[in-house]
């Protein structure tokens, strides 16, 4: 473990490459010591700098849900970030493209909560009598440090990689569809170039939540009424360029759009 002086040191530094769009060297490199639960501590850090900078927190994201994706990682759990309230836009945002670092597009549900959620013990069925409604978003995924060679402990403390996301379409109640079969293609430029199915995300997507409200109890926190937890991609990430536009077809559940200037 690194001492809490390292974590502030590096906190500070993800906040100023937030600041001025430029990634700083792997992490992982320059520490090869770093552990998980370093890189939570300094993401919590990163997370404080950006509430005191005035931004308010108003949900969670959870990434590597996927087999295939922790497989590539080597790890053999999920990861999660901070959604800001700046970052949470309707079907339709046009994005300033050089404002982030090598953005991507990934589909996926968000879950709305009515109730709180704290671990540990909490289980799917928690999770869907806490749920107002469920709503397609999409997920731009963001790089506050460099890309080429990262590890799992670089992009925890990177907030998991969380840029901004984009909610629309229908949102529905937890049990009026089986979310299992969530079923969704995403396309840049009217080119399919993805497709998922919601199973793919811990066999239920609402299982990644309970995992967070699990996973953050040992850090002493609660997922709260209100919040948006974005439970995990279905579909590989998709590169995007300046001029793309994002279409993301939901079937039942609606259409998501953005666009990248």
């Amino acid at each position: 473990m690194l001492d809490r002086q390292t974590h502030v040191k590096i906190a500070d530094e993800l906040h100023q490459a937030g600041q001025d769009r430029k990634p700083v060297p792997l992490l992982t490199a320059r520490y090869p010591e770093m552990e998980i639960e370093d890189s939570y501590a300094v993401q919590g850090i990163w997370a404080q700098r950006q509430q005191e900078s005035g931004r308010k927190k108003v949900g969670h994201k959870i990434g590597l849900t996927s087999k295939a994706m922790q497989d590539a990682t080597g790890i053999t759990e999920p990861d999660y970030g901070v959604i800001f309230d700046d970052m949470v836009m309707e079907s339709g945002h046009v994005y300033e493209w050089a404002r982030y670092t090598h953005p991507r597009v990934e589909m996926e549900l968000a879950f709305v909560l009515k109730d709180p959620l704290s671990g540990p013990g909490v289980n799917l069925f928690d999770v869907l009598r806490a749920t107002e409604y469920v709503v397609p978003a999409l997920e731009i995924l963001d790089s506050r440090i460099e890309m080429e060679g990262r590890t799992i402990t670089d992009t925890i403390s990177d907030n998991a990689a969380m840029g901004a996301m984009v909610i629309g379409g229908n949102p529905v109640k937890p049990d009026a569809v089986d979310l299992r079969w969530v079923c969704g293609m995403l396309s840049r430029n009217e080119e399919i170039v993805e497709t998922g199915v919601a199973a793919g995300v811990l066999n239920h997507p609402g299982n990644g939540v309970h995992w967070l409200a699990n996973r953050i109890a040992g850090h002493g926190d609660v997922l709260e009424a209100g919040e948006i937890i974005l439970a995990g991609s279905f579909t590989r990430p998709m590169w995007v360029y300046a001029g793309d536009t994002v279409y993301a077809d939901y079937g039942p559940l609606g259409t998501v759009t953005c666009r990248f200037e």
